[in-house]
C-alpha cells in the first residue's frame, strides 16, 4: 500500500482575498509606458503609483484611508520632463520617495504625513549624472540615504542622498540593466543583463565577484538576493517559455533549481518576503499570482497556490511587513492595478482560530531605522538592518504599524566648492569640494555655502538653519532673518491696509456723484456750472452765450452739504465738497 507524505508548512494554506470594491482605489490612470517595471511602490503610509500626464511623467501618492473613487485633478508629483520609469521608496523614512525618468534625472521627493494638497513640482535634490533614462532606482537596506540607480547608458551609479554625491560609477554591464538586487547587509549586489548573463558586483568598487549565463532567452529577467544568501531569478528559455531558478552565488552557472512555468510572454516579477521566505511571482499581463516557499530541503522551492482574478494586471506593489494586519494573521498585502484604472487590494492570510499574536508567522521584521551611516557604509562597514517586533505596537485601523519615532524631513548638505561665491562678494576659495565628475551637477534643495538645507514638507527649500545665541535654530530666507522678515511683513501688511481704505473712501465718492447726477437729471437740471453752483439751462430762444464750464472748487469744509434754491431768480446752487458727498 502507498500513500503521499505531504509537506507540513504553516504556509501551504495561504490564501488570497481581494477587498471590496470600495475599499480599493478607482479612476487611476495607470502609465502605458513599455518599460518593466512594476509601477508601484508601497509603505505603511502611502501608495505610490506611476500614472500617466501631458507634459512630462508624473506619479500619485495616496494616503491608505483615501480609497474609493480618485478625483481626475488630484493633485500629482509632476516634476519630471519626460514619463517616470521607476519609484522607489525610503525604507528608513516613510515620507521620503525616489524616482527615475526618462529625463535623465533622478528626484528626491519629501511627501508630507497629510498627503498631497497641490502638485509638488519641486524635489528635495536632483541627481544629474545618467545620459540616458534611468529605470531603476533602488535604496540600500540598511545604510541611510545610500541610493542605486541605473540607466540606459549601462551604468550603475551610487549616490549618497544627504550630500547629491556620487559614492560609487560602475561600468561593468555592456548592455541595457534588467534589475539590480542588494543582498541582506547590503555588502553585495546581484544584476542581469541584456546578454543574458547574471553578476554579483561588490558595490563599493565596482568589482565583479561571478558572472554567469541566467536563462537563454533573449527576453528581460529579474534576479532577487534571499536572505540567507542564495540568488532567486525569473526570465525565459530559449522557446520563450518562463522559468524561474534557484542559484547558490558561488555557482552561478549550476541552479539547483530550473522550472518552466508557462508560454506567457509577460515579464515575471519576484517579490519576496524576508520573514517568511515566501517568494509571489507577478507578470506584467497575468490575471494571477503564484506564491512559492523556500525550505533547505528538496525540491528547495515548493509551489503553495495562485490566486486568480478575471482580469489582467498592469502594475503591482507589495507592503512591508510593518503595514500587515496582525490581527487577521495577515502575512503579505499587495496593490494590483489593472487596465481599467482599479487598484485592488488583496491580502493574504493563514488561516487560524485563534485571535491572538502568531509568534510563528511574524518573526522580527525589518524596522524604519538605518544601521549604518552613507559615510560608514563606503568606508567599509556592513551591518545587518534593524528589526523591530510587532508584538504590542501601534497600530493604525487597517492594522499597519505606526511608526513611534517622530516624522523626520530629509536634509541635504551640498559640500563646499572653490567656485562657490562667498558671503558679501568675497568670491574666494574654499576648499574640501567633491572630485571633479563625481558631483551632482545642479542638485536643487542645497546651499551653495555648505549649510544644510531643510525642506519641509514638500514645499521648495530655499532656506537655511543656524544656530542663534539664545540655542534656537534661527531661520534665514534669503539673507534674511525670521525676525526681520516678520518686521518687513508686518510693515507691507499696514501699507496694504491703508491703500485699501483709500480705495473704499474713492469708491463711495463715485457712487454718490453718480446719484446726485441722478436726482438733478430727475430734476430737469443740467450740469452747468455758474460761479461755483449750478443752473438750469436757459430758455432755446436765448440767444446768449453760454456762461464758461468750470470745476466746482474743492473745499476743507467737513461739514454737512448745503443747498440753496433761489425762488425768485430760478438759479439751484449746490456746494458739495469732494469728500462730504
Amino acid at each position: 500500500m502507498s500513500f503521499r507524505v505531504v509537506r507540513s508548512s504553516k504556509f501551504r494554506h495561504v490564501y488570497g482575498q481581494a477587498l471590496k470594491r470600495e475599499q480599493c482605489y478607482d479612476n487611476i490612470r495607470v502609465s502605458k509606458s513599455s518599460w518593466d517595471s512594476t509601477f508601484c511602490a508601497v509603505n505603511p503610509k502611502f501608495l505610490a503609483i506611476i500614472v500617466e500626464s501631458a507634459g512630462g511623467g508624473a506619479f500619485i501618492v495616496l494616503p491608505h484611508n483615501k480609497v474609493g473613487r480618485i478625483a481626475a485633478d488630484h493633485a500629482l508629483v509632476g516634476g519630471h520632463k519626460g514619463p517616470v520609469l521607476d519609484i522607489a521608496w525610503c525604507p528608513h523614512n516613510d515620507n521620503v520617495i525616489a524616482s527615475g525618468s526618462e529625463d535623465c534625472v533622478v528626484k528626491v521627493w519629501q511627501i508630507p504625513d497629510g498627503g498631497l494638497s497641490r502638485t509638488l513640482t519641486e524635489p528635495v535634490v536632483d541627481l544629474v549624472y545618467h545620459q540616458r533614462r534611468v529605470g531603476l532606482v533602488l535604496w540600500h537596506p540598511s545604510a541611510l540615504n545610500v541610493l542605486l540607480t541605473a540607466g540606459s547608458d549601462n551604468l550603475i551609479v551610487v549616490w549618497n542622498v544627504g550630500t547629491g554625491e556620487v559614492l560609487v560609477r560602475m561600468d561593468c554591464h555592456p548592455d541595457t540593466i534588467y534589475s539590480a538586487c542588494w543582498n541582506w547587509d547590503g555588502s553585495q549586489l546581484v544584476t542581469t543583463c541584456k546578454d543574458k548573463k547574471i553578476r554579483i558586483l561588490n558595490p563599493r568598487s565596482g568589482e565583479v565577484l561571478n558572472e554567469a549565463l541566467a536563462h537563454e532567452g533573449s527576453k528581460a529577467t529579474r534576479a532577487i538576493f534571499l536572505r540567507h544568501g542564495l540568488i532567486f531569478t525569473t526570465g525565459f528559455n530559449r522557446s520563450s517559455e518562463r522559468q524561474y531558478s534557484l542559484r547558490a552565488p558561488d555557482a552561478l552557472g549550476d541552479p539547483i533549481v530550473m522550472v518552466d512555468l508557462d508560454t506567457s510572454n509577460g515579464v515575471m516579477f519576484p517579490l519576496y518576503d524576508p520573514d517568511t521566505n515566501l517568494i509571489y511571482l507577478c507578470g506584467k499581463g497575468d490575471s494571477v499570482i503564484r506564491y512559492f516557499e523556500v525550505t533547505p530541503e528538496q525540491p528547495f522551492v515548493h509551489y503553495i497556490n495562485q490566486f486568480q482574478t478575471p482580469d489582467s494586471q498592469r502594475a503591482i506593489g507589495m507592503m512591508p511587513k510593518r503595514g500587515c494586519d496582525v490581527s487577521t494573521c495577515e502575512v503579505a498585502r499587495f496593490y494590483r492595478l489593472n487596465n481599467s484604472g482599479l487598484c485592488q487590494v488583496i491580502s493574504m492570510t493563514v488561516p487560524r482560530k485563534s485571535e491572538l499574536f502568531q509568534e510563528d508567522l511574524y518573526p522580527d521584521t525589518l524596522a524604519d531605522e538605518a544601521s549604518v551611516s552613507a559615510e560608514d557604509w563606503i568606508g567599509g562597514a556592513d551591518a545587518d538592518p534593524q528589526l523591530i517586533s510587532l508584538k504590542d505596537r501601534v497600530f493604525l485601523v487597517q492594522g499597519g504599524y505606526v511608526s513611534q519615532a517622530q516624522s523626520t524631513q530629509l536634509t541635504v548638505t551640498k559640500k563646499s566648492n572653490v567656485l562657490d561665491k562667498k558671503a558679501g562678494g568675497g568670491g574666494g576659495g574654499g576648499g574640501g569640494g567633491p572630485k571633479s565628475g563625481l558631483s551632482a551637477p545642479g542638485s536643487a534643495g542645497a546651499s551653495t555655502n555648505g549649510s544644510p538645507v531643510t525642506v519641509n514638507n514638500g514645499t521648495s527649500g530655499g532656506g537655511s538653519t543656524s544656530p542663534a545665541s539664545n540655542g534656537a535654530q534661527q531661520i534665514t530666507i534669503g539673507g534674511v532673518s525670521e525676525q526681520q522678515f516678520g518686521e518687513l511683513r508686518t510693515k507691507f501688511e499696514e501699507e496694504f491696509r491703508k491703500l485699501k481704505a483709500i480705495i473704499v473712501k474713492h469708491e463711495n465718492r463715485i457712487r454718490s456723484l453718480e446719484a446726485t447726477v441722478k436726482v438733478m437729471t430727475d430734476r430737469g437740471l443740467t450740469d452747468t456750472v455758474v460761479d461755483g453752483g449750478l443752473a438750469p439751462a436757459p430758455p432755446a430762444t436765448s440767444s446768449s452765450p453760454a456762461p464758461p464750464t468750470s470745476l466746482p472748487p474743492s473745499t476743507d469744509d467737513a461739514t454737512h452739504q448745503q443747498q440753496q434754491v433761489a425762488d425768485g431768480g430760478g438759479h439751484y446752487a449746490a456746494n458739495l465738497g469732494p469728500d462730504d458727498v
